[in-house]
């Protein structure tokens, strides 16, 4: 049995379980299932697998991994390039709370804030670099064509285009098509990794992602 159904939510976080049990009440907010506490648990084994390979402040990173999402704001909401900056302030109030110093909030603050692929912020410590990779590895593989999907039925958007699934002779919109999604940001992703592992990782996940999208076409 593995320790998180042992030891609930927080034992997925080993050996951060006093932090996560701490934590987690104000880890995620709203309904939205691609960002739910399964999320958090798997971005924390990514940032593991990278922690392990980089070095790198473990407390720091376990921190910013279980409030990175503290603020829900949908992805076709006007205020989506702001979440993670919602997060980072929020984050900042609960750590205070529990008598973290100003500089160690500061780092997972700045961790926070640039994870976000939409805020566009560039991360400066290698915490911040680990868990935007650790994040993003969670958005590209089998793991995130499922996201991608249950995010498009939240949207109400459609699988494809049925007059031109590829588009080859219309823009892009992955508001509209759930797969233009896949064009539209997930193979972007692998080309901007912070760390060596995560590049390495995410090369994994992106062969796997790219052969998903040949054989769903073939089936159209």
């Amino acid at each position: 049995m593995s320790p998180s159904l042992l030891n609930g939510p927080s034992g997925a976080f080993s050996p951060h379980e006093s932090l996560a049990e701490a934590l987690l009440p104000h880890a995620t907010s709203g309904d939205d299932g691609s960002h739910d506490i399964a999320h958090l648990q798997r971005v924390w084994s990514n940032a593991t697998a990278l922690l392990a390979q980089e070095g790198g402040a473990a407390d720091i990173v376990a921190a910013a991994t279980l409030l990175h999402d503290c603020v829900s704001v949908e992805k076709n909401a006007p205020l989506r390039a702001q979440a993670s900056r919602l997060a980072a302030r929020k984050a900042e109030g609960v750590l205070r709370s529990l008598g973290w110093e100003n500089a160690r909030i500061a780092q997972v603050a700045h961790a926070i804030e640039a994870h976000s692929f939409s805020a566009g912020i560039a991360p400066e410590t290698l915490e911040a670099r680990i868990l935007q990779d650790a994040d993003r590895l969670d958005a590209i593989g089998m793991v995130g064509v499922a996201r991608c999907f249950y995010v498009a039925g939240r949207m109400g958007s459609a699988l494809y285009d049925p007059a031109d699934p590829e588009a080859a002779f219309r823009p892009l919109d992955d508001k509209r098509f759930a797969i233009d999604h896949f064009e539209n940001k997930l193979f972007k992703l692998a080309a901007g990794f912070q760390t060596a592992e995560g590049t390495r990782l995410a090369a994994l996940r992106q062969a796997r992602l790219r052969r998903f999208l040949d054989e769903f076409l073939d089936e159209i």
